[in-house]
């Protein structure tokens, strides 16, 4: 059996693509990928036997000219799609969003070809909806789905997530006794946002609490000394990265996160039993993080912090009133559980499965 998986240039595209891509091919199965040269970049792990490389532009009518070049790339990219499906013969076409999947989609759609969709955020993006109406089956990260179109097949499975984060979620939630854990992320690009916020707001906690700290923080590369030098002037154990490759070891160890709440990061806060405060990004089309967020909002599991708020001082009154609450933390831990879809990678796989049969 022969699977084509078409995903954006970011890593909340590609890793859920990468998870179905392990289990697939557990089970024997071909893979072919195509994305662009950013998703490329992410594409390291992902196990399959062809990677292809095409042209995709995002289009936007606020801007005419550049949304005619964004059109003309994604036509020549739908030639060289149909060409290789016409090709090498996939049995089904899985695509997971961002303008990249473009070409794919439309190549599968318009040659027959069994197609699922897969839609990561709250909200449905606007590639996956353009294809949503004629794939043989949409599913979903969340349990709301945003601007479906009707007549779409939909069903809500969960986000797949890669198989390393999935081992390291057989763990219990421990509160901090001595040491606090406090993981801080921004995406796959990191966010300028968080990574000159929470040290200014974390050297502001009182002596005793800042003590206890342990922060691992991914930091955009502009800010990474001035980052490293705030923790330091305020005696504060950090490690400061601007990528972490093993990002599941310190999810494992955290206590606490700060985060975006991209799909793929609400994801594993809820697989991981994590209380968190959430950032959703202000510039996100159609406000998606935000909805990405409330169910860990709505279970009590997470604090939702707007951009126009988050400054040193509002996350410092957060920090101080949640870390030194260790009844929260276990109450936050065990509700942000009860969101997680732990079965997400199965369940897809095997609608993959049934689908191309």
């Amino acid at each position: 059996m022969k699977i084509l998986l078409a995903a954006g240039g970011t890593g909340g595209h590609m890793f859920p693509a990468q998870a179905l891509a392990e289990a697939l091919k557990e089970q024997g199965w071909d893979i072919a990928l195509m994305t662009d040269v950013r998703g490329l970049k992410h594409a390291g792990k992902i196990p399959a036997d062809v990677k292809i490389e095409v042209q995709a532009a995002s289009i936007s009518p606020r801007h005419p000219v550049r949304a005619i070049g964004g059109i003309l790339k994604l036509m020549k990219g739908v030639r060289a799609a149909k060409k290789f499906i016409k090709d090498w013969q996939p049995n089904i076409v899985v695509g997971f969003g961002g303008y990249p999947a473009f070409p794919a989609m439309k190549a599968a759609q318009s040659l027959g070809v069994p197609t699922i969709l897969h839609e990561q955020n709250a909200v449905l993006g606007r590639v996956n909806r353009v294809f949503a109406a004629k794939a043989d089956h949409v599913v979903s990260g969340f349990d709301v789905l945003e601007k479906l179109p009707n007549g779409a097949n939909w069903t809500t499975i969960g986000n797949p997530l890669r198989a390393r984060i999935m081992q390291a979620s057989a763990r219990t939630y421990k509160t901090p006794k001595k040491t606090i854990n406090l993981l801080i992320v921004g995406g796959s690009l990191g966010a300028r946002l968080l990574s000159e916020t929470m040290p200014a707001a974390i050297a502001l906690l009182p002596d005793d609490i800042r003590a206890r700290l342990r922060v691992v923080q991914q930091t955009r590369a502009e800010s990474l000394e001035l980052a490293k030098n705030t923790y330091d002037r305020a005696g504060v154990q950090a490690q400061c990265e601007t990528f972490f490759t093993d990002i599941e070891t310190h999810l494992k160890a955290a206590h606490y996160i700060v985060a975006r709440a991209g799909a793929s990061c609400v994801s594993e806060i809820m697989t991981m039993g994590l209380p968190s405060l959430l950032i959703p990004l202000a510039i996100a089309m159609d406000d998606h993080q935000s909805v990405n967020a409330e169910p860990l909002k709505n279970l009590g599991a997470a604090d939702i912090l707007p951009e126009s708020e988050f400054t040193p001082e509002r996350v410092k009154t957060i920090l101080m009133e949640r870390l030194n609450d260790s009844n929260w933390l276990e109450t936050a831990s065990r509700s942000a559980s009860s969101a997680s879809k732990p079965d997400a990678t199965e369940t897809l796989a095997d609608l993959v499965i049934k689908t191309a049969k």
